[in-house]
């Protein structure tokens, strides 16, 4: 081992949050294993928060502090900076910018900042010959990053579907096994820590959008782009709706999808109704878990805990590890100057099955009507339920489509809000296959 092997991997770690804290954890305490597969002693050298004196259950007065994170790019005690501030913007992404610029090899688990601005960055670190890498940005624990850039290397990707958020998945889960309303979940995740105190990003799909975003990238061969990416929540999920799924043999979902054809991508995030077949309905509670579909190998799965301390510091530490190793490859798979320009594909032009739930009265003439406003925009039926009482009034008819587009489905709605008979705003899923 060379003379430079043999000088320890020097980490300054910003932001002592609960990954922050299960970085310097790991290095502290599973030290030997990671020189061994490192080849390399790794240690924390520097460690930069907003308050020095919370305490976070570790001793870091060994460490060198900055109060400002940014200081750590000049460091010279410090050769690898770990990022876990989070934030697309601000600090995080000053201190990006500056390591990159530098030359020092920068790891990161925020999403945000590779979403918004992962071709800027990726060129930063191409220009200075170093390390960017984010395996933590995507599904905790999930080595799904690692998988496109290295084991799926040979494949032309065609679709990937991931279940990217726990805090979403666990909401989903309570509302199917325990009949609760959303909100009534919703308020139990944020008591337990499953949520936080302002769920905005995670139930309006804004966390998943930017998953969904660097998958796409990287399987795609394009740039990050969150502006051609639709987004939809699960805020109004209704129990009556996770029922009447479970009948028509179903199970909802929040998805992240990102589909290549030959007319060009389609990347988008919404809550759709997957088969109980499909290996994404059986992920339940906290759990992430991505499908990708590759030319050669058709279909992989990947499952498992997608947030928390360990497994996210998990995947924190293999980036650290593969820079010690000296693994060093253009951050979003292809270098910049080779990332495609693919045109994206409207959510209005999507093609696919779509489950409509309406509350009429109760009343004869109203399927006529209900038959006509999908032929005016030539929809067909391929199922229909009709159940009783609805609460408030009326009664509910479900019924799935046969394939249409999107927008001929969003007419068909708009057709139904007209109507006398339909007493409140239909709530339309979209029915995915994987």
């Amino acid at each position: 081992m060379s003379e430079l092997k043999r000088k320890p991997l020097r980490l300054g770690v910003a932001g002592l949050g609960t990954v922050g804290v299960g970085v310097v954890n790991i290095v502290e305490n599973s030290g030997d294993m990671l020189s061994t597969r490192a080849g390399q002693r790794i240690v924390v050298s520097a460690v930069s928060a907003r308050d020095r004196g919370r305490d976070r259950g570790i001793d870091l007065s060994a460490y060198g502090w900055h109060d400002n994170a940014v200081d750590l790019a000049g460091d010279d005690s410090v050769d690898l900076v770990v990022e876990l501030m989070g934030g697309s913007d601000g600090p995080a992404y000053a201190l990006a910018k500056a390591c990159l610029a530098a030359g020092k090899p920068f790891v990161t688990a925020n999403k945000a900042l590779i979403a918004t601005h992962g071709k800027e960055l990726a060129a930063l670190a191409e220009a200075s010959k170093t390390a960017l890498r984010f395996e933590a940005a995507v599904a905790g624990g999930l080595p799904v990053v690692k998988a496109l850039m290295e084991g799926l290397t040979a494949n032309k990707i065609n679709e990937l579907y991931g279940i990217l958020n726990r805090t979403c998945n666990y909401i989903l889960t309570r509302m199917e096994r325990e009949k609760l309303a959303f909100d009534d979940v919703l308020s139990e995740a944020q008591k337990i820590g499953y949520a936080e105190a302002d769920p905005t990003f995670d139930i309006d799909g804004i966390d998943t959008a930017h998953k969904t975003a660097i998958l796409a990238a990287i399987a795609f061969g394009i740039a990050p782009d969150l502006g051609n990416l639709p987004t939809e929540g699960i805020r109004n999920i209704a129990p009556v709706d996770i029922d009447y799924a479970r009948e028509l043999g179903y199970r909802i979902k929040l998805l992240g999808v990102a589909r290549q054809t030959g007319e060009g991508v389609e990347v988008r995030v919404h809550p759709a109704m997957v088969p109980l077949s499909s290996p994404l309905a059986s992920v339940m509670d906290a759990t992430n878990a991505v499908l990708i579909t590759g030319d050669q190998v058709g279909q992989t799965g990947y499952e498992g805990p997608g947030a928390g301390q360990g497994p996210t510091a998990s995947s924190v530490i293999a980036d650290v590890v593969d820079v010690a190793r000296g693994i060093c490859y253009p951050p979003l798979g292809v270098p910049v100057n080779d990332l495609k320009k693919l045109p994206y594909l409207g959510s209005e032009s999507h093609i696919g099955t779509y489950y409509i739930r309406l509350r009429v009265t109760d009343v004869p003439g109203v399927m006529a009507e209900i038959t006509q406003s999908l032929a005016a925009e030539t929809v067909s039926i391929e199922s229909m339920l009709q159940r009783g009482h609805a609460e408030g009034g009326g009664v509910y008819i479900v019924l799935t489509t046969h394939e249409t587009t999107e927008q001929s489905a969003i007419a068909a709605l708009s057709h139904f809000n007209a109507l006398d008979c339909v007493l409140e705003s239909p709530a339309m899923l979209r029915i995915e296959t994987a």
